[in-house]
């Protein structure tokens, strides 16, 4: 039987404690807890690393947070050879903080990149790094600096970034609203999860399920390391934190 995780991460992003209750641990020794700020690897964003810390101090690493049977059901993953909490346990929960605000600025980048780039998404990735969005664009004119310099155009006027929710109804009406060209947003609980950016969504609005940060100023300084062919209208852009190097 599938679990029910309440995400706190999707409300506040910024949560780095909390205190949560141990519900199951599966047959592969995955802790599931009744509510969680971990993200779970999902959408090309990577699933939170942390610690679990028991009541008598011991702490238990995790080192990756992944869905289970559902989307609702988040499993983290313990690093081996540790000594796992009893369910009924309470635990105090720690993400790696650095590692998430990474993450939080690049997710918000590839956002910002779609907002450049307004073509149909193929694939995405986002790491602490270097992300990578890819594009069905038919021709192969994108030149990096020009790319950058929208990009930091959008970062300097530092927009707020905010969630809200709309109806399946809703989302059917403005199927623009989604970017991706193969993955489709989950229907059917009549809820959908929008990432808007600027004031009432005046630069971008899409379907998003990851963390992100604020503003577009929190993101900092990105450029475009590299754009790769791969396909006859495919291209990859490759995202990279500080300024863009002088050639």
């Amino acid at each position: 039987m599938a679990h029910r995780t309440e995400a706190l991460f999707r409300d506040d992003a910024y949560l780095r404690t909390a205190d949560a209750t141990v519900v199951a641990i599966n047959e592969r020794g995955g802790i599931i807890l009744d509510r969680t700020i971990f993200y779970a690897t999902s959408g090309g964003q990577p699933g939170d690393s942390g610690t679990l810390e028991r009541a008598d101090g011991s702490r238990v690493a995790i080192a990756a947070t992944i869905t289970g049977e559902t989307k609702d059901e988040i499993i983290h993953v313990p690093s081996p050879e540790q000594a796992l909490p009893e369910v009924g346990e309470t635990v105090k929960l720690a993400i790696d903080w650095e590692r998430r605000h990474l993450l939080m600025r690049m997710h918000a980048a590839c956002h910002l990149l779609t907002v450049v780039c307004p073509f149909p998404i193929t694939g995405a990735a986002v790491s602490e790094d270097d992300s990578r969005v890819d594009f069905d664009i038919p021709d192969a004119s994108f030149i990096k600096e020009e790319v950058t310099a929208g990009m930091m155009d959008l970062v300097r006027a530092d927009h707020p970034i905010f969630t809200r929710l709309i109806s399946d109804e809703e989302l059917a009406a403005n199927p623009g609203l989604v970017k991706s060209k193969n993955v489709r947003p989950p229907v059917g609980t009549g809820k959908i999860r929008l990432v808007c950016i600027g004031d009432n969504a005046s630069v971008d609005s899409q379907p998003c399920g990851g963390t992100h940060v604020r503003s577009t100023g929190e993101i900092g300084e990105i450029h475009i390391g590299k754009i790769e062919k791969k396909g006859r209208e495919n291209r990859r852009f490759r995202i990279r934190f500080g300024p863009m190097p002088a050639n």
